[in-house]
């Protein structure tokens, strides 16, 4: 005897890009939806400002509202999203959305990373779920996979290219040379970034989504303060050619790895073996690549923005709520983001300045004789030793660039070496440093 099909009543809050995606997904493959889960997601409400503008989605009448309190206070709604983005009112709608008994989905990273225990712990205490996969990597399942495929190992390091504005101008650079300022408008010009592009060529989106897989991975409070944070803005294409004439290229990277029982967490640009998986990772796409100690190496790769994308991780997450009924977010596994009740996690979250890795240097230095050697002496003085030189053009007495790539060094000496050797003589600009990732020597 077949078991009556559940439905569950869904409101969104917000009919931009993701609302519509979210939206679309819903109504047309509620059948397929339906046939797979025995759950039946029907769209109740949306609320929006603007209930007028033509999304290209045909909701039915009486659907849309300009109140978002019409959605939070409808008792017959059991999930609301949010896909406003932004802290406010969008914290206000979701604290709201639990206290009356509703299960909230949302893709806002940037919420979740910065106010996320108050939010959290208030899903734990009205026994409801809060579904962010959505948060990051759009659509890629980053999160299920975290939380669910990977359960069983300890997570010794992640890596992952997730802001595809950053991704696309870093991409373009290196295909064309081109200076960041005019891919920038590009990239602005086809949809790729706002009009205020801050969050994300200054690494704070993907600083917030990396906070959020940190705390997943490790057990640890929400840490956005916490993370190491700089962005591309000053990446140049002289940078990108040299990375290639040294075998890598140069993505903005977020990383959070153990290292002696610390985590770091950090965003920034990195040069990578050109011949890595993720090195390939071009365009507005995302990967995310995990190392657990059962299964190793894996990677996660797809579009990490975009209606549609975005929009099937959201009504993921409707249906992983559905079919999970009234199981509380601590059932879950959502109160590992609690930071109260993971203090005992023993992790510490290592200052960027302790961290030891490979470096890329760019001195403009004149060109004299003895220039390499006094530079090299001071490297030297800071335990930094040289794994290679790059030197083009002869213009005795003018200034040219020295490239050196170093073995591993500690961060903390790294900036104590250059800002020593800022303040000599030979050196004609501020120096350029990089950081590198590199298996095979770091």
């Amino acid at each position: 005897m077949s078991q009556a099909v559940q439905s569950v009543n869904v409101g969104i809050i917000g009919f931009g890009t993701v609302g519509s995606g979210t939206a679309r997904i819903i109504l047309q493959n509620a059948g397929l939806i339906e046939r797979r889960t025995g759950k039946k997601i029907i769209l109740r409400r949306i609320a929006d400002l603007d209930t007028e503008r033509d999304r290209g989605v045909a909701i039915p009448q009486g659907v849309l509202t300009t109140d978002a309190f019409e959605i939070i206070n409808d008792p017959a709604i059991d999930v609301v999203v949010e896909l406003i983005g932004g802290i406010e009112p969008a914290k206000k709608f979701m604290l709201a959305a639990l206290k009356n008994g509703k299960h909230v989905v949302t893709a806002n990273k940037a919420l979740l990373a910065t106010h996320g225990t108050e939010i959290f712990t208030e899903a734990d205490a009205q026994h409801r779920s809060i579904g962010f996969e959505a948060a990051v990597a759009g659509g890629i399942p980053i999160i299920k996979v975290m939380r669910e495929g990977l359960a069983a190992n300890n997570i010794l390091s992640i890596y992952g290219i997730i802001n595809g504005t950053s991704n696309y101008i870093l991409t373009r650079m290196t295909k064309e040379g081109a200076p960041f300022d005019m891919v920038l408008k590009d990239a602005q010009r086809l949809g790729y970034a706002e009009a205020d592009p801050t969050f994300d060529i200054e690494g704070i989106d993907t600083a917030h989504k990396l906070t959020l897989l940190a705390s997943l991975s490790y057990g640890i409070g929400l840490s956005f303060d916490k993370v190491y944070k700089e962005g591309i803005t000053a990446i140049t294409p002289e940078d990108i050619a040299y990375a290639s004439e040294l075998g890598y290229k140069i993505k903005l990277l977020a990383i959070a790895k153990v290292v002696d029982s610390e985590i770091e967490l950090r965003v920034h640009p990195t040069m990578l073996p050109e011949d890595y998986l993720i090195s390939k990772v071009d365009d507005v796409l995302n990967a995310v690549y995990v190392v657990g100690d059962a299964v190793g190496e894996t990677m996660y790769y797809g579009r990490g923005a975009g209606d549609m994308p975005t929009g099937s991780a959201v009504v993921s997450d409707i249906i992983d709520i559905a079919s999970r009924g009234e199981t509380s977010c601590e059932r879950r596994g959502c109160s590992f983001l609690n930071a109260a009740q993971n203090a005992g996690t023993g992790f510490k979250i290592k200052d960027i300045s302790d961290i030891e890795t490979m470096y890329y240097f760019r001195f403009t230095v004149v060109d004299k004789p003895g220039v390499l050697s006094k530079i090299s002496g001071v490297l030297g003085e800071h335990n930094i030793s040289i794994s290679a030189v790059i030197q083009k053009g002869r213009r005795e007495g003018e200034a040219v660039p020295l490239v050196v790539l170093t073995h591993k060094a500690k961060e903390r000496d790294i900036v104590n070496a250059v800002r020593e050797i800022d303040k000599t003589p030979v050196v004609a600009a501020k120096t350029r440093f990089i950081r590198v990732e590199d298996k095979e020597y770091n």
